[in-house]
């Protein structure tokens, strides 16, 4: 049994679930699962989150979407990521729908399944600002003047805001009537794709971007983009450890490696299970702050592999096997993936994803 452990609460992940149908209306929801659920675990968080009401998953690449099929799940998967080089025969085997990010893609999927019984479905990916995957208005007319491939079913037509979470709108407001006229192209070639462009930020921010679908991700697991600010949203996950040795240091007497911390006073320093290994990042090192006892102990010296030291000096009781909060609530206190990522000039999706897959994933009700 790990002595470090994920604990994920299954009421605040439905909680969060219901502030997204609360705000996208007849929109149906994509819950997005990849990178193992941002950390939450996959297969579980899928499975709560469609008897909750969600009717699809999305995931970033075919590998994530195979773990779900194998673990008995019949939902509709989007594959989002656009690359399949190598993975076509799983993709077809278990029936993931891929996302076609451009011409090329189009063009050489509609000949792999070409003899099919039935077109496969897949989605159109749409560059309306984001720069990076998609194709550009040019192309999708140039695609629908030549005649959509009769091997393939477009069942869905999607972008991404590249700056939904920003305070000015502009940019978000101008993606979204680029997004309008490729629909209505879509529309004139006689399709009626499912459209789908927001993610998080759209949800809570532009009603306008709701369109058929929503695609929920950061604020399922409790936390916004950017600087918003939703306090009707619940933390999904607390991150535990546990004390493993308290020990005294003297005057002038260095912790960890490098020596980075020298003690200036009688410590006692408490040895806890959690490294960088687990995701809980060197960048730390002399400034992070755990939970224990009901106070805040700081990160002193470097956080090593699978250890880390916390000065414990006002907290003489403190002894092994305490429980130790790195994330989460512990009494009146809390610390969020915000507050770890404000430390680490990050945001909270790297610190969510980075716990590693040794920390056991508990799931409670």
């Amino acid at each position: 049994m790990s002595p470090t452990v994920a604990e994920i609460s299954l009421p605040a992940l439905r909680h969060n679930l219901l502030e997204v149908v609360r705000r996208a209306g007849p929109s149906a929801i994509l819950a997005v699962v990849k990178a193992n659920a941002y950390g939450h675990g996959a297969v579980p968080v899928s499975r709560a989150l469609l008897a909750a009401g969600a009717q699809r998953l999305g995931v970033a690449t075919v590998i994530e979407g195979v773990e779900l099929r194998e673990a008995g799940i019949t939902a509709p998967i989007l594959v989002m990521s656009g690359g399949f080089a190598g993975e076509l025969p799983a993709l077809l085997e278990y029936r993931l729908t891929p996302v076609l990010p451009s011409l090329e893609t189009v063009m050489v999927l509609a000949h792999h399944v070409a003899g099919r019984a039935a077109p496969l479905p897949v989605h159109l990916k749409i560059d309306t600002g984001m720069g990076r995957l998609g194709l550009s208005a040019r192309e999708v007319e140039a695609l629908l003047d030549g005649g959509w491939p009769s091997s393939l079913r477009l069942e869905g037509v999607m972008s991404h805001l590249a700056s939904a979470d920003d305070r000015d709108a502009t940019a978000t407001e101008e993606q979204l009537v680029q997004f309008r006229a490729i629909l209505e192209i879509v529309k004139r070639a006689g399709m009626a794709p499912i459209a789908h462009i927001a993610g998080s930020a759209g949800v809570l921010r532009f009603p306008a971007s709701h369109f058929d679908m929503v695609r929920p991700g950061l604020m399922l697991y409790g936390y916004t983009p950017g600087a918003m600010k939703v306090n009707t949203l619940e933390p999904v996950l607390t991150w535990k450890t546990y004390v493993v040795q308290v020990k005294r240091i003297a005057p002038g007497q260095a912790v960890s490696y490098g020596g980075s911390f020298v003690a200036r006073r009688p410590t006692t320093a408490a040895v806890l299970a959690i490294g960088y290994a687990d995701g809980y990042s060197r960048g730390l090192s002399n400034q992070g702050r755990v939970l224990i006892n009901g106070g805040i102990a700081p990160v002193i010296g470097r956080v090593c592999m699978d250890l880390t030291m916390v000065d414990v000096t006002e907290f003489p009781s403190v002894k092994a096997d305490d429980e130790v909060v790195l994330l989460g609530r512990q009494g009146s206190t809390s610390i969020t993936a915000d507050n770890l990522a404000d430390q680490l000039g990050t945001i909270s999706y790297e610190i969510l994803t980075g716990i590693g897959p040794r920390v056991v994933r508990v799931y409670r009700e």
